[in-house]
């Protein structure tokens, strides 16, 4: 089990804070307004998405996984409006360890706060984090071929286009292919022996 601090990322407009299940209010209340903005770009959710129980569930997932160091969800505020609750979600997914030291980055961002750069400041914050105390080497991000505003944004923080994968997952009534991206850190990183 993992002895890190839950992290919270402080930058100069959002802050990043570890998912819990006192989230769930607020995780319901953005998964509701941004419901039809959302959907295009994720697989299918059932109306639990909009339910505090489903994620107050998810967000006692969120620290249990944590603490088995298999994933990190994040969640993210304005500094400046903390009564706007949550406006986005980062997730560092799938954490594998040993030879490999990587996870596999997801995020998305409420419709109003689009355009602004937050999703990038936090970008900014949670990739040194990764690197950083989480000891990661490698991230992976995928996203759809449309997606330009997902795919300029990635390349702006130095992912590198490694792959297309057809019929990658299943989004809006169909199988949809992806782009697959990742950004590696420049520094070693020793994995732990085996």
């Amino acid at each position: 089990m993992s002895q890190r601090e839950p992290p919270r990322l402080l930058g100069p407009r959002v802050f990043l804070t570890l998912a819990g299940p006192a989230d769930s209010v607020a995780l319901a209340a953005f998964h509701d307004r941004e419901w039809d903005h959302l959907g295009p770009w994720m697989p299918p959710r059932s109306a639990a998405w909009r339910t505090e129980a489903h994620w107050r569930r998810w967000g006692a997932e969120a620290v249990e996984l944590f603490l088995d160091d298999r994933a990190v969800r994040l969640v993210l505020r304005l500094i400046d409006r903390p009564e706007a609750g949550i406006v986005g979600q980062l997730n560092l997914n799938m954490l594998a360890r040993g030879a490999f030291q990587a996870a596999t980055l997801g995020y998305h961002m409420g419709a109003a706060q689009q355009g602004q750069g937050l999703m990038r400041e936090a970008l900014e914050m949670a990739i040194p984090y990764a690197f950083g105390p989480l000891g990661l080497h490698r991230l992976m991000a995928n996203h759809l071929p449309e997606n330009a505003r997902s795919a300029a944004l990635l390349q702006r923080l130095g992912f590198v286009r490694e792959g297309y994968a057809k019929d990658y997952l299943f989004i809006g009534g169909a199988w949809r292919d992806h782009v697959l991206t990742a950004l590696t850190t420049p520094d070693p990183v020793d994995p732990p022996a085996g």
